[in-house]
């Protein structure tokens, strides 16, 4: 038997222990970015062989909880693709503004610098009293550090340019307080945020909301995964709602294309027929 068969089963076997141990789903994930970020696991940890982890995933929480941490794509920034969130002042505010009452869903929220981007915008649109938001993420680390809204102080600068060249309204430096390293976002941007616990692979919908936002998340999806995730998308967004995606990431093949039109196409926002 080849290397590369013999680990395919390994990985298999990973993923399987994990699901049966912990109850987390990663066999629908993109094989070969799984491949690629559990060899990188191997590598931190010194381990020549993915069979070496199965062991110590059964026996241990906490090198389960390391391996989970790795898996999880949290690269992100305040204001990340300006583009986007200047589309979503002049497409999605107006629509909103039209709405009694905004409950938005943030799925894959990460360590929360998008979603405190959109509160900011909330805010400075005047939405933020009437808007509930539910950011949710299975990595249960990145959600602690969410809550805690404390950033990098060198990590300003670049957050300053993406709120500027998205069209904020007033200083960046209005949300945020310096303290030695760090930053600490103001406490009234999460006034209205619940951070919880939610896996896209095995959790179901989440409520009837006016707003999902996952941008950047179902590119790790195989396709069985992806359809999975769109159809809870669309059984949780009510009708008139409005979906983001990510850059990379579509409608297209999903099924759903024809309950959905394009309010901007090009930075992937959809609204619900």
């Amino acid at each position: 038997m080849l290397m590369k068969e013999i680990e395919k089963i390994e990985l298999d076997l990973l993923l399987e222990c994990i699901f049966l141990r912990y109850g987390y789903d990663f066999r629908q994930y993109a094989r070969a970015s799984m491949r690629r970020r559990v060899q990188e696991f191997l590598e931190r940890r010194n381990h020549s062989k993915i069979s070496e982890l199965i062991p110590l995933l059964l026996y241990d929480e906490t090198f389960f909880q390391d391996l989970v941490h790795h898996f999880s794509i949290t690269v992100t920034e305040m204001f990340r693709d300006p583009d986007f969130f200047h589309a979503f002042r002049q497409k999605i505010v107006p629509i909103l503004q039209k709405q009694p009452f905004i409950k938005l869903w943030h799925a894959g929220c990460a360590t929360g610098e998008e979603i405190y981007s959109v509160a900011i915008v909330l805010f400075e649109e005047n939405l933020a009293n009437k808007t509930i938001t539910f950011a949710t993420d299975f990595n249960n680390r990145a959600l602690h550090q969410a809550k805690e809204a404390i950033y990098e102080l060198g990590l300003i600068k670049k957050f300053t340019k993406n709120y500027q060249d998205s069209g904020g309204k007033g200083f960046f430096s209005d949300y945020y307080s310096a303290q030695y390293e760090s930053v600490i976002l103001k406490h009234h941007l999460k006034d209205n945020i619940t951070f919880a616990h939610h896996n896209l692979a095995n959790d179901g919908v989440f409520g009837e909301m006016n707003l999902i936002i996952c941008r950047n998340v179902m590119i790790y999806f195989d396709k069985n995964l992806q359809e999975r995730v769109f159809r809870i998308f669309d059984e949780s967004l009510a009708k008139g709602g409005i979906l983001c995606l990510g850059s990379r990431e579509s409608l297209q093949f999903s099924g759903l294309e024809d309950k959905y039109e394009a309010i901007d196409e090009k930075q992937k926002i959809f609204r619900k027929r």
